[in-house]
């Protein structure tokens, strides 16, 4: 079992339920799914940048991305309905502990000037979405390979039906907001 998914039995099912005065250990929030994205509008025009964030990206996630299409056609970007243009990894279960494991000890801190991810980055419905701005952070992406610097969107999603519950949930988990 990971580290993380320990901490969460042992200290945050407990701290959220004193909390929020849940009776049952189903009421408290969980978190269900990461999805990591990146949006690839240079793939239009080079071809070669959607093989080169499919490899960063799995090498990160440890899992094949599946590539996004384009919905509708806007002809001011030169975009058609079913062109690629971006990659997305959903990861659950073990992985998803891991990974964000790794996300909050081991990535974020590394960020030249840490401060703390923004405290206000919920949907309003207990999901938080945390925007890396580039993927070179990561342990995995060799830096000489790497042929452009690409941002990296990770979606946390939670059971929480409100943000307030969301935000303690991974509060207790670890997450470094920005203090304030």
């Amino acid at each position: 079992m990971s580290r993380l998914k320990d901490k969460y039995r042992k200290e945050v099912i407990p701290g959220l339920m004193k909390h929020y005065g849940y009776r049952n250990v189903m009421q408290v929030p969980r978190l269900e799914k990461l999805v990591l994205g990146i949006g690839l509008g240079e793939a239009i025009q080079n071809a070669k940048a959607l093989e080169a964030a499919e490899s960063d990206l799995a090498a990160i996630s440890g899992q094949h991305p599946v590539v996004t299409r384009a919905k509708k056609s806007i002809a001011s970007f030169r975009l058609r309905a079913g062109m690629p243009i971006g990659l997305k990894v959903t990861l659950r279960g073990a992985r998803m502990y891991d990974f964000l494991d790794k996300l909050l000890n081991a990535v974020l801190p590394r960020q030249r000037e840490f401060q703390g991810v923004p405290r206000d980055a919920f949907d309003g419905r207990g999901n938080y979405t945390l925007g890396l701005r580039e993927q070179i952070i990561f342990p995995e992406v060799d830096y000489d390979k790497i042929d452009k610097a690409r941002g990296l969107e990770v979606s946390i999603v939670t059971t929480a039906k409100t943000d307030e519950e969301g935000r303690q949930l991974l509060e207790l988990l670890g997450m470094p907001f920005v203090k304030g």
